[in-house]
């Protein structure tokens, strides 16, 4: 009889024990989501595999006009835009972009580029761009990770440059 109380004592602390371990464990959030367009084509590969090599899903377009008919707003977790293209400027590919999002939600965004990029004359000629983010070429690809990270993970209220 005894035998059998500690056998029920010893299942019920096991029990327990997975219960607890169950309750703590976390989740894992599934991969971050990228959509990256930018008409040099040696830029998006080398970009796509280093941000797939630090744990991102990346679908790479370099016609901005095609990466428009394949953009799907609920897919993505965030856009990265090659400021100068050829057939439309990074930003007019943001407006497009925005007209297709469902009402309420949000399209994180970083731009991306070579060249100048004059905040203030920004504001002036976007004033639609209410988040997005601003990053200079040549990056690092762990510079790029870590602001991408630090995009994903707050609200974006402000403008910022990297």
């Amino acid at each position: 009889m005894q035998r059998e109380e500690n056998n029920n004592t010893n299942a019920n602390s096991e029990e327990k024990t997975s219960k607890t371990k169950a309750k703590t464990t976390p989740t894992k959030k599934p991969p971050y989501r990228i959509f990256f367009v930018d008409d040099n084509k040696d830029i998006l590969l080398t970009i796509k595999e280093g941000l797939e090599y630090h744990g991102f899903i990346v679908d790479t377009f370099s016609n901005p006009l095609e990466a428009l008919s394949s953009f799907k707003p609920e897919v993505y977790d965030l856009v990265l835009i090659d400021v100068k293209m050829p057939q439309m400027s990074g930003f007019e590919f943001h407006h497009e972009l925005r007209k297709k999002a469902v009402y309420g939600t949000e399209i994180k965004t970083c731009f991306i580029t070579a060249y100048e990029v004059y905040f203030e004359t920004l504001k002036k000629e976007f004033p639609e761009l209410y988040g997005g983010c601003f990053i200079r070429k040549p990056i690092k690809i762990e510079d790029l990770v870590s602001k991408i990270n630090e995009e994903l993970n707050q609200n974006l209220t402000n403008t910022k440059i990297l």
